[in-house]
């Protein structure tokens, strides 16, 4: 017993200046997973309006859009703070666990239920929608972030550490644009017909995608504020832990 003692190491110190990196990752997988879930439910807020046989009321969206603009947020710091290697890292980490995700939601609707549970069908409706969702969330997520990440290193590269807010506004613009292009087409659209043969209709669809899009860009545009502390704070901390 001595001996096996002597040859487990000793746990590592629990410093009190440690990177940031973990905690933000933690954080931006967390709100994507929430997310995923969230968006099974399409929500619409006001009443029926038509402009030119168009409607333009009510405003379409998904149960995802409430907390899914902050990973483009969280997206940005990582880029900005700890460059393209480590940001993609945490993207593809995201990507890891909402696939892990939908593979055990699939295994447990397929699961027979107990006689004496009565909630299978509710299961079923509501999370057994959920694999068309993730597999429309990780396509969208991943081209999404990625250009979002790409885009933001891109332009900090080619015209200096100024500007932050040209550079946040820019890649939310192009990642978010693809990301709600790639997830209303296939998670409520034409192209996710393949899982179940259903689709929202054309009007909705153009509307769910605006409204998307704008939303989540007008979010980051809201959140520039704290986006810009969130960074100097980070950054200052990760120049303390360097040195």
């Amino acid at each position: 017993m001595p001996e096996l003692q002597a040859r487990v190491p000793d746990p590592v110190p629990d410093g009190n200046r440690r990177s940031y990196f973990d905690l933000v990752q933690a954080v931006f997988c967390g709100l994507l997973l929430i997310s995923n879930i969230g968006a099974t439910k399409l929500i619409a807020f006001g009443p029926r309006v038509e402009l030119g046989g168009f409607p333009i009321l009510p405003i379409v969206t998904d149960g995802g859009a409430f907390l899914f603009p902050l990973t483009y947020i969280l997206g940005d710091i990582l880029a900005e703070v700890y460059g393209l290697r480590r940001a993609r890292r945490a993207i593809l980490i995201g990507f890891a666990l909402a696939l892990l995700m939908s593979v055990t939601f699939l295994a447990v609707d397929a699961a027979p239920a107990s006689p004496d549970w009565p909630n299978n069908d509710a299961w079923h409706a509501v999370l057994g929608f959920v694999p068309r969702i993730v597999v429309a969330s990780l396509l969208g997520y991943l081209v999404g972030q990625l250009l979002n990440a790409y885009v933001l290193v891109w332009i900090k590269r080619r015209w200096g550490a100024g500007r932050l807010w040209v550079r946040l506004i820019t890649s939310t613009l192009v990642g978010e644009l693809a990301d709600t292009l790639v997830f209303c087409l296939i998670a409520f659209g034409p192209l996710g017909a393949v899982f179940d043969g259903q689709s929202i209709p054309w009007d909705t669809l153009v509307n769910y995608i605006a409204v998307g899009w704008i939303y989540k860009v007008l979010v980051e545009v809201v959140m520039l504020p704290v986006t810009y502390w969130v960074i100097r704070v980070v950054k200052r901390h990760e120049a303390e832990v360097a040195h």
